[in-house]
């Protein structure tokens, strides 16, 4: 009796909405990716997304974090000084895919991972192209105009070059610099 109730009430509003019942039933996930770095400021971003954009159960979340790619040839011979470099990038990606979860479990929200290897700002491009993500959401130092032309910025790179609508959290005033 009470399913009948619902999906009464469901196609009801569907019908208002000029939906038929069966199209109010289908409602389109949408695909959040926070990108994740060992920084604070990408996870308040994080923190932010799930708080403001996460409300829903039929959202997905997916946290993102890319590490360099080893350069093979820098050190061609030093077999072992790769096996060394690699086995400390993945548990640093281990440590800030753990981070990003407590968050996550914290707020108790799902959240799928991946990680990519290569130039962070490229590869979040192509990731959340891949992924057909929804949202892209970034964290951002803050940096002014001079520091982000010298250093470099992700998420002033991944504002121009992904192709789906990004989300630029900035940090909180106390740790703005």
């Amino acid at each position: 009796m009470e399913g009948e109730q619902r999906r009464e009430a469901t196609e009801a509003a569907g019908a208002e909405g000029g939906k038929t019942g069966e199209e109010a039933r289908i409602r389109k996930v949408v695909v959040v990716v926070a990108a994740v770095d060992e920084s604070d400021v990408s996870l308040h971003a994080l923190s932010w997304a799930i708080d403001h954009l996460l409300k829903s159960a039929a959202n997905t979340l997916v946290l993102l974090h890319a590490q360099r790619a080893i350069d093979h040839f820098i050190y061609p011979a030093a077999g072992h000084v790769l096996v060394s470099i690699k086995k400390a990038q993945e548990e640093n990606s281990r440590n800030v895919i753990s981070r990003a979860m407590q968050i996550c479990r914290e707020k108790q929200v799902d959240a799928k991972t991946a990680i990519v290897d290569g130039d962070a700002k490229e590869v979040i491009c192509q990731a959340a192209e891949q992924m057909q993500a929804d949202l892209l959401v970034v964290g951002s130092r803050g940096l002014g105009t001079i520091k982000r032309t010298f250093l470099g910025s992700v998420s002033d790179y991944v504002a121009h070059h992904a192709k789906c609508p990004v989300l630029i959290v900035k940090p909180p005033k106390e740790n703005h610099q």
